[in-house]
């Protein structure tokens, strides 16, 4: 059995594996807040369809209500411990999609068809920006059906990082952002690089870059919106040369068949 990775972009991903559709933090937005959708075209209603979707924290391009509005209802919805209490238009729309929804803290596990799936931790704010409360952790997500996948959300390097997650075969990883600088709690594309090395994953998807930018500032630092993507397959290269990095384009699959 194959395991399929579509990437919708930013950190919108399908991962299909042992026939379960597994969507992470879902944003089929044009454009939100101050920011627009620069580069690949807004997701089709078929990316909006899963068993389970997972959010890694709260901040707005990571829980975006319009689009977990597009959810079939029914979908089992997994979010950080806190969420709906910290978010309380969220209750709004689980009610409206009749969402089944989880909260977890790290090291939660739980099953949705042949797949399990566990919280890990994360190195990033996971408050619901500009205010919200601290409590609320971010987390990352392994999946394990046919193939072993971490989803890291949003985080930065961490010590703990490779023992928390584990033996993976697939690390979806974040090599940008959405402005012109990165700062605390994020990876850009060296640091991604260099937690694929601490991991040993053999195959990664770099995701969270070259989608949405704010409004102005086309302008400013244009390298920091079309570079890290390839900026990752770069420093892969030298840091984790036994990895296969699958840059893919906005709507693009890649499937891996088991070779783990």
């Amino acid at each position: 059995m194959s395991v399929e990775i579509t990437w919708w972009g930013h950190a919108t991903a399908t991962v299909q594996d042992s026939g379960v559709r597994v969507l992470t933090d879902p944003l089929f937005a044009r454009r939100f807040a101050h920011l627009r959708r620069r580069r690949g075209p807004v997701p089709p209603p078929a990316a909006a369809v899963a068993d389970v979707a997972l959010v890694s924290h709260l901040h707005a391009d990571h829980l975006h209500l319009g689009s977990l509005a597009r959810l079939w209802p029914g979908t089992r919805l997994v979010v950080p411990h806190g969420a709906g209490r910290a978010v309380p238009r969220l209750r709004r729309v689980v009610a409206a999609r009749e969402l089944r929804v989880t909260e977890v803290r790290p090291g939660d596990e739980l099953t949705v068809g042949d797949v399990r799936i566990r919280a890990v931790p994360a190195a990033h704010d996971g408050r619901r920006l500009p205010y919200g409360p601290s409590t609320v952790p971010a987390l990352g997500y392994v999946v394990r059906g046919e193939a072993t996948t971490y989803f890291a959300g949003d985080t930065g390097l961490f010590d703990e990082m490779a023992e928390v997650v584990g033996a993976c075969d697939v690390a979806l990883l974040p090599v940008g952002g959405w402005g012109p600088y990165l700062g605390h709690g994020h990876l850009d594309a060296g640091r991604a690089a260099q937690a694929l090395a601490r991991l040993g994953a053999r195959r990664a998807v770099p995701v969270h870059y070259g989608t949405y930018w704010p409004i102005g500032l086309d302008a400013v630092r244009p390298h920091e919106f079309h570079a890290p993507g390839d900026d990752f397959v770069r420093h892969a290269g030298r840091l984790a040369p036994g990895a296969a990095v699958h840059r893919l384009g906005h709507g693009e699959c890649v499937r891996l068949e088991p070779a783990w």
